[in-house]
């Protein structure tokens, strides 16, 4: 892209993406090399009751302030009861805190984004923990894995 004297991109180098050359299945079969941590989101919704979803997506975005970023897809399953059996202990919002998880940030919801069929939320992290020596569960291939040291 080019760019004017002042930075501004000129409108002679806007570009729109190309039709891709593949299919949905082709790009979720892609994506799903890409070896990811496994992220649980909870929560408290209004009445008080207990949410918890896996995130499709959970990235680091800054240190100062301290942000994280994850996404929802819009098609997430509704009605399963994902507590029955969970341990976990409220945190400073309320926000259940999964026992035995390797992290946690607990986050206040700075901001969301509507994108394609995902809600990206990011959130500013008020605080956070994490186990030393914990390993991880990881997706990848469409399997979860344990973390194995080189």
């Amino acid at each position: 892209m080019s760019a004017d004297h002042s930075g501004a991109p000129s409108t002679a180098a806007v570009r729109k993406a190309a039709v891709p050359a593949f299919d949905a299945r082709e790009f979720r079969a892609a994506l799903g090399m890409f070896a990811t941590g496994v992220t649980i989101i909870t929560a408290r919704n209004a009445a008080g009751e207990l949410v918890g979803l896996t995130a499709n997506s959970f990235n680091s975005v800054s240190l100062a302030p301290p942000l994280v970023l994850w996404s929802l897809g819009r098609s997430a399953t509704r009605g399963v009861d994902r507590w029955a059996g969970v341990e976990f202990t409220d945190g400073v919002a309320g926000a259940p805190l999964l026992a035995g998880a390797v992290a946690t940030f607990e986050c206040f919801n700075r901001s969301r984004y509507d994108e394609g069929d995902h809600v990206i939320f990011v959130g500013e992290v008020e605080r956070c923990s994490h186990r030393t020596g914990a390993a991880p569960l990881l997706f990848h291939g469409g399997r979860f894995y344990t973390e194995h040291p080189l």
